[in-house]
């Protein structure tokens, strides 16, 4: 009996350990099989395509996206070399060095706006460059020449040379934005690559913001950061509108108060540069501040409508004409000037060797003067 005992017992203790073993290093071999579950799922037909949804933009950011590039810009700086580096015992010692520091880098975007090449980007993305390389948004890259460039309106045209199949943005029939449209902006923020964001016109005319000498801009919410200066601002059937420019920010990034270059002052300049390599605008000589109410009294006018000339250059074309300082200038062949600012874009817009025809309020007179416009003074960045 205790011998069959022993033998149950060892026949007991083999089995346990022979199931630890197994539950162990092969637990599913003491698991009962179940079969898998199954998840029905519907699928759309193959080959079907996706509608947009309501409301949806995609159309508009897919027709404008191909036209929309990245800029990639390097300056090579250059150090001041050491007189130790002229040494041969040092040179034997320590081999050579290089003469440059390391080069800096830049990025931006830009707008493809013709199949010919030329790409509109802002001024400030380039100006500084000695490379540019121009990356489309399928993956390929090539390089870029500057064909001219206007500090004035912070625009500058490219050319890609040599490519072939180039997707061109579309520009609209006419300028007909209007405060509450919605607009997308393109571009390549902080360098993450291509980004869509949403918003709406929230003003026009935007002007006196200290940015550059003639200023219009389209105020948007649209975000906009660094890295999308030069890319495009879009409308909801994807046509160019404007060439982001700019934010009001103080913590460097976008809180809903962007700006962009109209595109009718873009489509200007680019075909003066493309045509001429420059901008050529006109100009008279003076300048010109707000006619203010107090001003206004104190001249002894009853309203303060124009522009008042605080200063004639000598030998200036106004100077010639016999404008004075003190003179209110209230209209331009025939034209009413309502404030500096639109003096001087009226100004810009006459073609030097004109003669135009200024009515200024000198006291209690009212003067016509012939002025022989001039060609406004090349700024030294442009050059």
């Amino acid at each position: 009996m205790r011998r069959l005992w022993l033998i149950f017992a060892q026949a007991v203790t083999v089995s346990v350990a022979v199931l630890f073993v197994l539950n162990t290093l092969k637990p599913e071999w003491l698991r009962k099989a179940t079969p898998a579950a199954v998840v029905a799922i519907l699928e759309a037909p193959a080959g079907s395509e996706r509608a947009p949804a309501a409301g949806s933009y995609a159309p508009a950011a897919q027709r404008s996206m191909p036209a929309v590039v990245h800029i990639f810009t390097s300056k090579g700086g250059r150090g001041q070399r050491h007189p130790l580096l002229d040494d041969p015992l040092f040179r034997h010692f320590f081999g050579e060095r290089p003469d440059s520091a390391p080069s800096e880098s830049g990025l931006g975007s830009g707008v493809i706006v013709s199949p010919d090449g030329y790409v509109l980007t802002n001024n400030h993305v380039i100006e500084t460059a000695d490379a540019i390389e121009v990356a489309l948004n399928d993956g390929r890259k090539f390089a870029a020449r500057l064909v001219g460039r206007d500090p004035e309106t912070d625009l500058a045209v490219l050319r890609i040379d040599g490519a072939e199949a180039l997707p061109a943005i579309t520009f609209p029939a006419a300028d007909s934005l209007a405060v509450g449209d919605v607009v997308l902006a393109i571009g390549n923020p902080f360098g993450v690559g291509q980004t869509v964001t949403m918003g709406i016109v929230s003003a026009l005319g935007r002007s006196q913001l200290g940015i550059n000498t003639f200023e219009n801009y389209i105020q948007t919410d649209a975000a906009i950061n660094p890295g999308n200066s030069g890319g495009a601002l879009v409308d909801s059937a994807g046509s160019l509108v404007g060439i982001n420019t700019a934010i009001y920010s103080r913590s460097g990034g976008s809180l809903g108060i962007g700006f962009a270059i109209p595109v009718s002052i873009a489509r200007d300049v680019l075909e003066q540069i493309v045509a001429t390599g420059e901008v050529v605008r006109g100009w008279v000589g003076v300048e010109i501040q707000d006619l203010t109410p107090e001003l206004a009294a104190s001249f002894g006018y009853r309203d303060a409508g124009g522009a008042l000339i605080a200063g004639v250059l000598r030998g200036s074309p106004a100077d010639r004409a016999g404008v004075r300082p003190g003179d209110v200038l209230v209209a331009l062949d025939g034209e009413s000037v309502r404030d500096p600012r639109a003096m001087l874009d009226m100004v810009a817009a006459l073609s030097p060797g004109k003669r135009a025809v200024f009515r200024v309020r000198r006291g209690a007179e009212a003067l016509d003067l012939e002025v022989e416009v001039g060609r406004r003074p090349i700024p030294p960045a442009a050059r």
